[in-house]
């Protein structure tokens, strides 16, 4: 099962993203990397980098994230682990929302990654 990682400049925020895909979702492997390890607002690299280990298989991790930094400091953990992991630019929480479902009913991540980015059309799936 593809797992995903939210990536949010704030803790709580992130938190609040992966609660409602969960809800949406239960199977899937969801974590979270929120803020910085002081509790303040920012992207740390070692929580997002610990994030996708914590839900890495074969099937993938897709990473959404909230802006700026955190494309960045994502991309940067990604090329330290390897593998099969990418980012979707989406909006975070439809496209969490959506991506978690595709996840849970067991498709590949191109699949997972489509629901996400197809999240900001109007039309939707």
């Amino acid at each position: 099962m593809v797992g995903l990682v939210i990536v949010s400049h704030s803790e709580k925020l992130a938190q609040g993203v992966a609660e409602l895909a969960h809800e949406m979702a239960k199977e899937t492997p969801i974590a979270v990397a929120g803020g910085m390890p002081d509790g303040s607002l920012g992207t740390s690299f070692e929580r997002v980098y610990e994030a996708i280990k914590s839900v890495y298989s074969e099937d993938g991790v897709l990473i959404l994230l909230d802006m700026g930094s955190a494309v960045m400091t994502a991309e940067m953990a990604i090329e330290k682990h390897g593998g099969n992991i990418r980012i979707a630019d989406s909006p975070l929480v439809e496209g969490a929302v959506l991506a978690a479902i595709q996840s849970s009913i067991g498709c590949p991540i191109s699949q997972v990654e489509l629901a996400a980015l197809l999240s900001r059309r109007e039309d939707k799936l």
